[in-house]
């Protein structure tokens, strides 16, 4: 049955069914925001950083201010930040408050950035909301050639377009994740009341610093001196960077949680479909909570989630049925994600040294795999030679492909890359991801025929969007 809540501003209680006129006009709506959004890629992209916050608020502040008409949990970190973004606002939604959700980047739509009641915004309301804030973008754009500089970038529009669909839905509250760093990322225009940094660690070096210290510095921005005080709620974290989120909490009156020290995950034990998990949150302890999600950094995002919207809601405990009900809903789509059985096809958008890890990790105890073959395509700004060290010991062969992104590293240059890294009989190439798998899964059903009976896999990893694409190869875009 086709359902709506957030399209045409029914609560989760009052969920009707969507007419046929309305559907059509979804329909219709969905090619004009296909036009939109590609009007808007001819901005500058999100990966071409002017580290200022100053145009956006000159954008928002045209717009009305809308991100100060609704509270607002802020989240930072290397990885993690999605998924830590995803249960808290199901958790916050299970509370019965309205939500947005900011999150970059996208797998299939540009839509799904840009959640309310944890659905991405319909193509009538992406093309209504361009419509209203589309001449107040132009008049900065014109500011801003006035002074001699470009016009406003892609994810400085998207900020702005985001905050004015959570004042106009009207939302409770929004869970907004940072695009990249924090202290003059433009989603920085927001005040979060909680903010949140998942694991951090080196990425991005470019642009936010080549130290743990400097990186934890820029991303330490998004704590703001606020009267209450704010809350920082932190995951471990490297020693530099643990004393840079310290040190900014308490030159601005801001509360740091942390966990090791105030909240901990207590005790982890894999289960069908995900984890049971045992939470100390600032609140009281919540035991075997279903997550059906895999290891242990999901367990630890979920404790981060947990904490903020105790933190967000007054410190005390959560009613013990809204986590149940709240984390065994959640998704998290392209983290370790199972889109194929026989073989098993694994995706997951692991980009970075640090997320590897974690995957391999979450792989090893997941999953039994006896014969396990990468697909792997990196963009070329990436550490490649380091991801490809990190996934080496879990897979038996890799096939090297690349996205359909510009951004993409070299085909050949990376797999150059890994006959260094793995021997070279167990590399192999292919221009496209739907051939790379194809030859992946024939790849891994040609071990010994009771390996075969007991555990074969294709695991597609390296960038979103190659994640994005091997997805969309299995019908999961919709």
């Amino acid at each position: 049955m086709n359902t709506t809540s957030h399209r045409y501003g029914f609560g989760k209680d009052e969920e009707r069914k969507v007419t046929p006129a309305e559907r059509a006009a979804e329909v219709a709506a969905e090619a004009e925001a296909k036009a939109i959004y590609s009007e808007i890629l001819t901005r500058a992209p999100e990966h071409d950083i002017d580290p200022t916050i100053d145009r956006v608020a000159a954008l928002v502040e045209l717009l009305g201010d809308p991100q100060k008409s609704f509270r607002a949990i802020h989240l930072t970190g290397t990885n993690g930040k999605t998924s830590t973004s995803r249960m808290v606002e199901r958790l916050l939604r299970e509370l019965g408050l309205r939500t947005g959700r900011f999150t970059s980047p996208h797998l299939h739509t540009v839509r799904e950035r840009i959640a309310i009641d944890g659905e991405p915004i319909s193509a009538v309301r992406f093309v209504e909301v361009w419509r209203d804030i589309e001449p107040y973008v132009a008049i900065v754009d014109a500011q801003l050639a006035e002074k001699g500089q470009s016009r406003l970038s892609f994810f400085e529009v998207l900020a702005g377009f985001a905050f004015a669909a959570f004042a106009d839905a009207p939302v409770d509250v929004a869970v907004v994740e940072v695009g990249l760093g924090g202290e003059w990322d433009s989603t920085n225009v927001v005040d979060g009341e909680v903010a949140v940094f998942t694991p951090i660690s080196r990425d991005h070096e470019r642009w936010l610093g080549h130290t743990i210290t400097e990186i934890a510095t820029v991303k330490s921005g998004i704590i703001k001196a606020l009267d209450p005080g704010a809350i920082v709620v932190t995951a471990e974290q490297p020693e530099e960077a643990a004393v840079i989120i310290a040190d900014t909490a308490r030159a601005r009156g801001a509360r740091v949680i942390a966990q090791g020290y105030d909240i901990e995950v207590v005790n982890r034990t894999v289960a069908v479909g995900g984890q049971l998990i045992d939470l100390r949150g600032t609140g009281g302890l919540y035991t075997e909570v279903f997550l059906p999600l895999h290891g242990a950094h999901q367990a630890q995002n979920a404790l981060l989630a947990l904490a903020a919207v105790e933190q967000f809601t007054g410190g005390g405990a959560l009613d013990g049925s809204v986590v149940e009900a709240a984390f065994a809903d959640v998704d998290s789509p392209a983290r370790l994600e199972v889109v194929r059985r026989s073989p098993t096809v694994l995706v997951d958008a692991a980009h970075n040294p640090a997320g590897a890890q974690v995957l391999v990790e979450a792989l090893e105890e997941a999953f039994a795999f006896h014969r396990l073959v990468g697909v792997v395509g990196i963009m070329a700004d990436k550490d490649a030679e380091g991801i490809l060290s990190v996934l080496e010991p879990a897979l038996d062969e890799v096939v090297i492909t690349r996205s359909t992104s510009m951004r993409s590293m070299d085909i050949d240059d990376l797999a150059d890359l890994a006959r260094d890294v793995f021997d070279s009989d167990r590399v192999h190439v292919a221009d496209h991801v739907g051939e790379a798998v194809a030859l992946a899964a024939d790849l891994a059903e040609q071990g010994d025929a009771d390996q075969i009976a007991s555990g074969t896999g294709v695991l597609v990893a390296g960038s979103v969007i190659l994640a994005a694409e091997a997805r969309a190869l299995f019908r999961r875009d919709t």
